[in-house]
């Protein structure tokens, strides 16, 4: 838990980045303010650039340079990765209401 008594999100950052991509292709700021409209607050960089790294080195995503900017997507590998983490995340927290 934070200060603020609000569980850290930390944990779900992949499986947001990866829902994110399932949806359309984004950059890293794009990601940033997405997960900011979910969550309420806005990663630093520090904390996604590292976690699209880690996603890119599993295979999960890839990413395109668009001039300078670098466009992220999911593979198929992070489709499948994505449908499994779903299907774990409703098992643990389906019935919590």
């Amino acid at each position: 838990m934070r200060g603020d008594g609000c569980c850290d999100m930390r944990g779900f950052l992949s499986f947001l980045i990866l829902f994110l991509l399932s949806k359309r292709k984004m950059h890293g700021q794009e990601l940033a303010e997405e997960i900011e409209k979910r969550k309420g607050s806005k990663p630093s960089p520090g904390t996604i650039y590292p976690a699209l790294k880690s996603l890119r080195e599993y295979g999960l995503i890839e990413e395109r340079k668009e001039g300078k900017t670098v466009i992220y997507s999911l593979t198929e590998r992070g489709k499948k990765e994505l449908k499994t983490a779903k299907q774990r995340f409703c098992r643990i927290f389906l019935g919590v209401y």
